[in-house]
């Protein structure tokens, strides 16, 4: 029997007579009995001033007949979500009380659907969030169709209840959003609560500060939460005493570092606990062979298909760098790699300088795999990387008829004009990364000469185009290599379109740096390249590597470590 933890307060020791002799293979508690939480009453916990409002205090052990105060429990340590609640918010769910959110106008334009997503809460719509929803549904602009799908949404909701029982609520559920059992209400009557001095009550963002308090103060026994995308507005609310929070129904993840790389080092006794029964053979594909392991053990539930697993060399013994082919149950098959490393097996004059590179060209060269994500740094290679199997699948191997490229610019969706010229030409200045590394590709071929190269360069220029991201709704590709760069600018919503886009024989690279975020209102957690590298994960025809070493210059590198 494993010893217990050590107490943090003497009167917490426990008398010898309080532990039971252990019999074998049977686990004993030690005799403790906690009294139950004295239900604690609404108003007096949620009517207190967030800042004020206390918890409960924890239960005591009753312990042989004698009442000591219990050890304190070693917090868990809390999700990002957790830690960016207010406190309003986390005492509310602790006592399961509904809450009222009132809804910023960002928050609406952001994602359309925010409506649904706040399950039994009740949301309220300040008047203004209203007028600055009439302001932005003009346009072509993905803010506008927002603006105007919520507005729809709205009408759709209201059109047919009554004038006198607006004030009661409107059941969220009604257009068929089962989750969302709250209730949804209008600001009818002007909210009369003074602001500090100081804030203009002019603006739009002081106005709906001016609501949440009139709020707070009218609802003194309901939690009543600001939610917004704008931190200012946020930092504002809490300036004043009123709580306010982020929305977090868009974050794919709570934590960045949670999310999947592609790439899994297995244990060191791996082949001992998963070699027995092991079964291996080789096959040819695409022109090469390759080995495979059908394995069973304990850690196979872990893995998921395509995922690249490698084990680094010990005392000398050899590397195994493979890739999860297939997985049922406790049993999984293993693909050995192909070597881009080597001379031989060279893509378009570009071999792979490091592990990670050498998983994103076996990911990039294999004709089963529809959809490939790439994260990495600056000067990891991504870009040079996709360009080379692109070129090589098109001009060689002629598995793909052509190149599309397209880079997210910023702002998204707005209109490319201001530049003259036709659509490639005006998207030429976002292009300047893909220039530098056809610059590279050329020059790979030492003796194709000045006139080899021209005409190499002229052929790589016919078969890639360049597009906007702004005229792709609607259009089908069949057989095209498309590659998305600075995809980590992309919504979720943006995303999905561009994926859809795929016709029969097409593979969708993704490029992108969630830590160089440009579009305002999104993060790392909502960016669109982190939605798909999540919900594509583990599919049989899509893939995703982590690159982590760059492999720009030796000057590059020094500076990204010490700047």
């Amino acid at each position: 029997m494993p010893l217990p933890k050590m107490p943090s307060k003497p009167a917490s020791l426990l008398s010898p007579e309080d532990y039971p002799k252990a019999e074998r293979n049977k686990p004993v508690k030690p005799n403790i009995t906690l009294v139950e939480t004295p239900v604690v009453a609404k108003q007096e916990i949620v009517a207190a001033p967030p800042a004020q409002a206390k918890l409960a205090e924890p239960p005591r052990a009753r312990i042989a007949g004698k009442t000591a105060p219990a050890a304190k429990p070693k917090a868990a340590p809390k999700s990002v979500e957790t830690r960016a609640k207010s406190t309003t918010s986390r005492i509310a769910d602790k006592l399961g009380v509904s809450k009222l959110f009132v809804l910023d106008t960002n928050v609406l334009m952001h994602d359309p659907t925010s409506l649904f997503r706040f399950e039994e809460h009740d949301v309220y719509l300040p008047m203004v969030t209203l007028e600055e929803l009439d302001n932005h549904k003009k346009g072509m602009s993905e803010v506008a169709r927002n603006a105007r799908q919520i507005s729809r949404s709205l009408d759709a909701l209201v059109s047919d209840i009554a004038e006198d029982a607006i004030d009661e609520g409107i059941p969220l559920s009604k257009l068929g959003n089962k989750d969302a059992k709250g209730r949804l209400f209008f600001q009818t009557k002007l909210q009369n609560a003074a602001l500090p001095d100081g804030l203009p009550e002019g603006k739009a963002d002081n106005q709906i500060l001016g609501v949440v308090r009139a709020l707070d103060q009218q609802y003194p026994d309901r939690p009543v939460v600001l939610v917004s995308k704008d931190i200012n507005m946020r930092l504002k609310a809490r300036a004043i005493g009123l709580p306010a929070e982020d929305y977090f129904n868009d974050h794919v993840l709570e934590d960045t570092d949670l999310l999947y790389s592609g790439i899994q080092q297995l244990p060191d006794d791996f082949w001992t606990k998963h070699g027995k029964g092991m079964e291996s053979w080789q096959e040819n594909k695409h022109g090469s062979s390759f080995t495979y392991y059908r394995v069973t053990g304990p850690y196979v539930p872990s893995l998921l298909v395509n995922q690249f697993v490698f084990i680094e060399p010990k005392n000398g013994e050899p590397p195994f760098y493979g890739q999860v082919t297939q997985i049922n149950g406790k049993t999984a098959v293993l693909q050995t790699l192909r070597d881009y490393g080597h001379s031989k097996n060279s893509v378009w004059g570009i071999t792979a300088r490091n592990r990670e590179q050498n998983f994103a060209l076996n990911l990039l060269m294999n004709p089963e795999c529809d959809f490939v994500t790439l994260l990495g740094q600056a000067g990891t290679g991504k870009t040079l990387l996709a360009l080379a199997a692109g070129l090589a699948q098109v001009l060689e191997t002629k598995l793909y008829n052509e190149i599309i490229v397209t880079r997210v610019t910023v702002p998204v969706g707005e209109d490319i004009g201001f530049l003259p010229g036709t659509e490639e030409e005006k998207m030429g200045p976002w292009m300047g990364a893909f220039d530098d590394n056809l610059e590279v590709l050329n020059k790979s071929d030492g003796d194709a000469g000045e006139w080899g190269r021209a005409a190499t360069q002229d052929l790589i220029r016919s078969r890639i185009k360049i597009k906007s991201l702004n005229f792709m709704r609607g259009r089908t590709f069949v057989n095209k290599f498309l590659i998305i760069d600075e995809a980590q600018n992309l919504t979720p919503k943006q995303m999905k379109t561009l994926v859809t886009r795929a016709g029969p024989g097409t593979k969708i690279i993704c490029l992108g740096n969630i830590a160089q975020i440009d579009t305002p209102y999104l993060t790392e957690g909502s960016s669109g390249l982190t939605y798909v590298v999540d919900r594509f994960k583990g599919w049989s025809h899509s893939g995703h590597v982590t690159l982590a070493r760059g492999e720009r210059s030796r000057l590059a590198d020094h500076a990204s470590d010490v700047l």
